[in-house]
C-alpha cells in the first residue's frame, strides 16, 4: 500500500542543453548539473543520490527507443526515510519518471511506468523485485494492492475492512540504515539469487523444468515454476483466493522435499550439480555478474519456505478482507497473519535485526494486533497494525523503551518523521 510520507518532484523546461536537479537539503543531497547524455552514464559502484534520478530517466527513454528529451530544473524533497525500509529509492525513481514525462509530453500507462521502475534500480546494481514501484505508482485510497507479476503486471486493490475497532498501521523506523547499495552482495542480492538458484532445483524437481514457460522464464521464479507445475489442472469455476491457497500450499510441501536433505544449506558445487552445471555455468544463470553476492552457504530450503508460506499468508489476508464476515475479528486475524510473516523474516529469510525484533516486541505487549518488517528489512522501518483508539499509548511506549534510551538527543521534529501513524494512501500522480 502506499503511505502518508511522499517525494516531491517540481520541474520545468529550462530551454538549454542542460538537466539541473536541485534537493531542498542541500547540505546532504548537493545539487547536479548533467548533459542530457551524461544521464545516462550511472556508475553503480559509486553511492551518488543523483543516480536514482539518473535511473528513473534513463529507464523511461531506454523503454520508449529514445536517447534523450528535454532538458529541465528540478527540485526535489520528500519525507520518505532514506534506507528506512519505506520505499524511498522506489518513490525517487517513480516520481522521476513521472517529471521526466510530464516536460517532456510523453503519456505512459501506470502498469509501463510502473514495469519501468521495477527495472531500473538495476543500474544502481540493485536487483528490486517491483512491489514497491508498483505500490508507488498504482496505490489506491483506503485499499492494500495484491500483485501479481506473471504472466504480466496486474495490481487488483483489497479494501481494508471495517471494523467495530477501527485501525490504523503505526510506523516506527529502527533508525538502522539499510542502503542496498552496500550491503546487497550479503543481504539483499543474495536473496534474490538464493530464490532464483532454488527456482532452478524446485523445477527440476517438479519436471517442469523442461517445460517451455521455465526455460523461457529469464529468471525463472518461484512463481512460474509453481504456475507450470499447475498449468494443466482444470480452474474452471474454481475460487481465485482459494486456488492460490491449494497452490502454494502444496508447494511448501514440495519445497521441503526438493531442498530437505540440505536443511544448512548448499555449497556452489552441490548446487551446481543439482542441475547439472558447473558454477561458472549456474552464476551465469542468475546473473551473478550484474548483481555480485558473497556467501558459503546458500539456504535454499528456508528461503523456498519463506516465499511459499509469505505469499500464503499475503493471500490469507486478502481473503479475510474480502470475506464481509461480520463476526471475525479482523485486527486479530490480519495482526496474526503479520506476526507469523514477522517470525518468517526472522528465522527463515533472516532479513530482520535486533532493532527490529525489539519495536516488534514492544509494539506488541503495548497493544500491537501485528507487528514486522517493512522493506527489505536488515533495518529500516517496522509496521504495526493498531486500533486508532491505541495509537498514543503504543508510540509513547515506544518513544519511551527504545527512541529515548538508543537516540535521547532526538528533537521532536525528528522523532514524528521516525514514528507516525497512517492509513493506505493515493499513489503517484501530479499536482500543477
Amino acid at each position: 500500500m502506499a503511505i502518508a510520507p511522499d517525494m516531491l518532484i517540481a520541474v520545468h523546461a529550462n530551454g538549454t542543453d542542460r538537466v539541473r536537479i536541485s534537493n531542498v537539503n542541500t547540505e546532504k543531497y548537493p545539487a547536479r548539473d548533467f548533459r542530457t547524455a551524461e544521464i545516462f552514464e550511472i556508475d553503480s559502484k559509486v553511492h551518488e543520490w543523483s543516480n536514482y534520478f539518473k535511473c528513473g530517466y534513463r529507464g523511461l527513454f531506454e523503454h520508449i527507443g529514445r536517447s534523450g528529451g528535454n532538458s529541465f530544473n528540478a527540485l526535489l524533497d520528500g519525507t520518505v526515510p532514506a534506507g528506512g525500509g519505506l520505499s524511498s529509492s522506489a518513490a525517487f525513481v517513480c516520481a522521476t519518471q513521472l517529471a521526466v514525462q510530464r516536460v517532456n509530453g510523453i503519456n505512459l500507462t501506470q502498469v509501463e511506468l510502473a514495469s519501468i521502475a521495477a527495472g531500473a534500480e538495476r543500474y544502481v546494481g540493485v536487483n528490486s523485485g517491483g512491489m514497491d514501484q508498483t505500490a508507488s505508482i498504482m496505490g489506491q485510497q483506503g485499499s492494500a494492492l495484491f500483485i501479481e507479476f506473471d504472466p504480466a503486471l496486474k495490481a487488483t486493490p483489497v479494501k481494508l475492512p471495517e471494523s467495530n475497532s477501527p485501525f490504523v498501521f503505526v510506523i516506527a523506523n529502527t533508525l538502522v540504515v539499510s542502503d542496498k547499495h552496500v550491503t546487497a552482495p550479503v543481504c539483499y542480492n543474495l536473496r534474490v539469487v538464493e530464490t532464483r538458484i532454488g527456482a532452478l532445483i524446485l523445477a527440476r524437481h517438479l519436471g517442469v523444468a523442461d517445460h517451455r514457460a521455465c526455460k523461457d522464464a529469464d529468471p525463472l521464479t518461484f512463481k512460474v515454476a509453481m504456475d507450470e507445475y499447475f498449468a494443466t489442472q482444470d480452474t474452471a469455476g474454481s475460487d481465485t483466493v482459494q486456488m492460490w491457497i491449494d497452490h502454494l500450499s502444496a508447494m511448501l510441501h514440495a519445497s521441503n522435499a526438493a531442498f530437505g536433505s540440505h536443511p544448512d544449506g548448499y555449497t556452489r558445487e552441490q548446487m551446481a550439480a543439482a542441475l547439472d552445471m558447473t558454477p561458472d555455468a549456474l552464476s551465469a544463470a542468475v546473473h551473478e555478474d550484474r548483481f555480485p553476492v558473497r556467501a558459503q552457504r546458500f539456504k535454499l530450503l528456508q528461503r523456498a519456505q519463506h516465499a511459499f508460506s509469505e505469499a500464503l499468508r499475503v493471500v490469507k489476508f486478502r481473503q479475510i478482507c474480502e470475506s464481509g464476515d461480520t463476526r471475525l475479528n479482523y485486527c486479530t486475524a490480519l495482526g496474526d497473519l503479520m506476526n507469523c510473516s514477522q517470525d518468517s523474516c526472522r528465522d527463515l529469510f533472516e532479513c530482520s535485526c535486533p532493532e527490529i525484533d525489539e519495536l516488534c516486541a514492544l509494539a506488541r505487549r503495548a497493544g500491537s494486533f501485528g507487528s514486522r518488517l517493512t522493506g527489505a528489512g536488515w533495518g529500516g522501518c517496522t509496521v504495526h497494525l493498531v486500533s486508532r483508539d491505541k495509537v498514543e499509548s503504543v508510540k509513547q511506549v515506544l518513544v519511551s523503551e527504545y527512541y529515548a534510551k538508543k537516540f535521547p538527543n532526538m528533537t521532536a521534529a525528528e522523532l514524528d518523521n521516525a514514528l507516525f501513524a497512517t492509513a493506505p494512501g493515493c499513489g503517484a500522480c501530479y499536482y500543477e
